[in-house]
């Protein structure tokens, strides 16, 4: 019997093992890169994880567990006292003699003159109504000069508005004698 043959043209070039199997620099490289960017995940992961865990997470585990001994040493939880409230000054001026200034602070035409109409309609005085120096209010505010916080404030009530507070970012003198303002927002 005649041993097989053993097909040559397939292979063009003698094996070398020591250049097939020796780790060129560029992959020495890769192999380094990717072992920092795995650790850098790995710390990536765990830092995240600490944000994500609330600071009571594990008191309160632990708490849930039947302790009877340690439920019955803990003291019973003081309640905290309620907050007195805030007295504001009263307003000491009727409406009819409260001026205002009424800016429209939400971009939408004619929305200060229908606000001062029926701010006028509950007996307040008008004494401006112009446009906001931009149009990007969120919501509505009243300000107030100073010495007129509780006609702000009533005005505010009167009004539905949330937001009151002294005067911030407008002078005294750029509300024309007025005692408040009213800004329209969205």
């Amino acid at each position: 019997m005649t041993p097989p043959r053993a097909n040559r043209s397939l292979v063009d070039h003698p094996a070398r093992l020591d250049q097939e199997l020796a780790v060129q620099p560029w992959q020495r490289a890769t192999l380094l890169l990717a072992l920092v960017a795995a650790f850098e995940l790995v710390l990536l992961v765990v830092a995240g994880g600490a944000l994500l865990v609330k600071p009571g997470a594990t008191h309160r585990a632990t708490a849930t567990k039947p302790h009877v001994a340690a439920v019955a040493a803990r003291p019973a939880p003081q309640r905290a006292k309620p907050a007195t409230p805030v007295k504001h000054a009263a307003a000491q001026l009727p409406r009819r003699k409260v001026r205002l200034v009424v800016l429209n602070g939400n971009g939408r035409q004619g929305a200060a003159a229908d606000a001062a109409a029926r701010v006028e309609q509950r007996g307040y005085r008008i004494g401006l109504v112009a446009n906001a120096p931009h149009h990007d209010y969120p919501k509505t505010i009243v300000m107030y000069r100073r010495g007129f916080e509780g006609e702000g404030r009533r005005l505010a009530r009167d009004l539905g508005v949330r937001v009151v507070s002294p005067l911030d970012g407008m002078r005294p003198a750029q509300l024309h004698g007025a005692q408040a303002v009213l800004i329209l927002g969205g």
